[in-house]
């Protein structure tokens, strides 16, 4: 299905593709990917929700406005989308960088979600997260994103996955590639600095957190903290997965989130 795009308060384009019948979903991905990579999710969810998929600035079809950028100005991207498609309530499936941006959301407007998912992906920089960030941008800069696929990759799979499935990791790794470098670096400036974990308790929406047990990026030890700020929240380790767990394990990944909506009546 080709995309269609909206125009932004900010001016930027964003790109996005509606599928299925149903209450309003969201999916939001995480940096350098796009609007395919929950492709693995969408023979599961467009039989239940009108499912809203969009590429994130500087990502995919989406246009790539100079960076640096924060979390808010993502966020308003989206929000402006929804305003756009006059959605008033959505389900928000976000995986890393599509959940610090959903968290960013709800924060601001705490009655737009139905239900939020947060799928590998943090509230809290770490103390390094200056220095590891800025060393990323400054490569891909200086080198463009091919020179970040294998590095990156490598972060994202495990090894027997990426030998395994060289057609999801050929595609994977295009996502990567076709990234812009104004993207990837000013959405690299905007999660760098999430900071929302202290707030996490004024999400009073059904909470599901998903995490692989072997995601090095947003490990499970800060799932399991955001899962004691928020005690409702249900709470699964993905096995055999790494940071994106959507892909590497849908089957699992799938079956957590017919399990959750069923649970909390939206199925």
């Amino acid at each position: 299905m080709q995309p269609k795009k909206i125009i932004t308060t900010q001016g930027n384009e964003i790109a996005y593709v509606i599928e299925g019948e149903g209450p309003w979903l969201t999916l939001s991905h995480s940096l350098a990917s796009n609007m395919q990579a929950w492709d693995p999710q969408l023979s599961l969810l467009t039989p239940h929700f009108k499912v809203l998929r969009f590429d994130t600035r500087g990502h995919g079809m989406s246009s790539a406005p100079a960076d640096p950028y924060r979390l808010e100005d993502l966020a308003q991207d989206v929000h402006d989308l929804f305003e756009f498609l006059d959605i008033k309530k959505t389900h928000w499936v976000g995986l890393s960088m599509g959940g610090m941006i959903g968290q960013t959301l709800i924060l601001k407007h705490p009655n737009l979600f139905h239900s939020l998912v947060l799928a590998d992906t943090t509230s809290k920089r770490p103390d390094n997260a200056k220095q590891m960030w800025g060393e990323r941008i400054a490569k891909a800069k200086a080198e463009g994103m091919t020179a970040m696929v294998e590095s990156t990759l490598k972060r994202w799979f495990s090894d027997e996955f990426r030998k395994a499935h060289p057609e999801i990791i050929q595609k994977m790794a295009k996502g990567i590639e076709t990234t812009s470098v104004n993207g990837f670096s000013g959405c690299c400036e905007a999660i760098s600095d999430i900071n929302t974990f202290e707030r996490l308790k004024e999400i009073v929406c059904p909470v599901l957190i998903l995490v692989g047990e072997h995601d090095h990026g947003t490990p499970p030890e800060m799932a399991h903290a955001m899962k004691a700020q928020m005690s409702s929240a249900l709470f699964f380790e993905i096995p055999n997965a790494g940071h994106i767990s959507n892909v590497e394990q849908p089957a699992i990944f799938n079956q957590h989130l017919i399990d959750f909506y069923t649970s909390t009546g939206f199925l």
